[in-house]
């Protein structure tokens, strides 16, 4: 079993904002794999589908992001899934609006999501999906800036880069994490 989340914040006022790329990439995923977000339980939403003969879930947590491991663990509790089987799909502030970056594991790197999902699986030993958003102006509120929008000259780059990540997301259900992530990684000239 494989679960692939995307992390953003519930509600209709985050809708298109930078910390709301999880949940584009998801959306997206949800269509290439045929998967309807149609179920609502562990404070979120999912739906689960099959791939290559392997039984995939995909999440939306709806705790908003700083909270996120508290809709992801009891789901993968409930089904068995080990963290080494999650792929987590989010915004960056450290790479630049547009680009993306797969890893096999690794720190929060200041996240509130991220850390959520450390504190609540235990491990930082899961999958993930980074889509840069770029970094504030010097000076400039964070928390602002992850709820704010594209401006648009990094919107059809931010585009892209949700749309890729889906393709890499779907990918890893038919291949290994490691194929994916040279493939992906390669493209972005990493």
């Amino acid at each position: 079993m494989k679960l692939i989340v995307g992390l953003g914040n519930p509600g209709a006022k985050y809708n298109e904002t930078r910390h709301n790329v999880g949940f584009e990439a998801i959306d997206i995923v949800a269509e290439k794999l045929s998967i309807s977000l149609d179920q609502s339980k562990f404070k979120g939403v999912y739906g689960t589908g099959v791939q290559g003969g392997e039984k995939v879930f995909l999440l939306k947590p709806l705790t908003f992001m700083n909270l996120s491991g508290e809709s992801v663990k009891p789901l993968l509790d409930y089904f068995s899934i080990e963290p080494e089987d999650v792929l987590v799909i989010y915004d960056d502030l450290d790479l630049e609006p547009g680009s993306l970056r797969l890893r096999q594991k690794g720190g929060h790197g200041g996240h509130n999501g991220m850390k959520s999902l450390i504190n609540h699986l235990g491990t930082k030993d899961f999958k993930r999906i980074r889509i840069g958003v770029g970094r504030p102006e010097a000076g400039a509120s964070i928390t602002s800036h992850v709820l704010g929008k594209f401006p648009p000259e990094e919107k059809e780059a931010v585009k892209e880069a949700i749309e890729k990540s889906a393709e890499a997301a779907a990918l890893w259900t038919k291949e290994d994490f490691a194929s994916v992530m040279n493939e992906f990684n390669r493209k972005e000239g990493v």
